[in-house]
């Protein structure tokens, strides 16, 4: 079993993200603080619509959640309504499932073709390697909004 370094980081990051968040109530998950424009379950969800933005979608290949969870958790997206705690739960069970179906899927190499692109920080992705070795810097500044949102809530 071939094992990519990058998804061993994201793995980290991600359980201590489920960590970070473990025993939050619904109100908690949905508090968006002032000066802020999201809250802690946007961007969990946003963890993994960025993740599947970045190789599916760049790579010409459908998202593995459904279209809907994506839109609504993409770059740019905002919070939009209450999230109940059992779609929370969803949503935190995807934290480590998306990720082991993109390793699945690294494995049986589906991300031939790929669309060079930029992203708002100025990085320059033009193959699934490197969309893997931007992946954590995003989730790392992601979980770093997620510390901040529960000091505040």
């Amino acid at each position: 079993m071939n094992t990519y370094p990058q998804i061993t980081t994201l793995r980290k990051i991600r359980q201590f993200t489920l960590a970070t968040i473990d025993g939050l109530s619904e109100a908690q998950f949905n508090q968006t603080p002032e000066g802020f424009n999201n809250n802690i379950i946007w961007n969990v969800a946003h963890m993994v619509a960025a993740e599947q933005g970045v190789c599916y979608l760049r790579a010409g290949l459908r998202t593995v959640v459904e279209k809907d969870f994506y839109n609504a958790y993409k770059p740019g997206a905002k919070p939009e309504k209450h999230i109940a705690m059992e779609e929370i739960n969803e949503i935190k069970s995807l934290l480590l499932a998306s990720l082991e179906k993109l390793e699945h899927d690294l494995q049986e190499n589906i991300f031939g073709e790929y669309s060079p692109w930029a992203t708002r920080y100025g990085v320059e992705i033009g193959n699934i390697d490197q969309a893997l070795s931007f992946l954590p810097f995003h989730e790392g500044m992601h979980l770093g909004y997620i510390i901040a949102l529960r000091r505040l809530i």
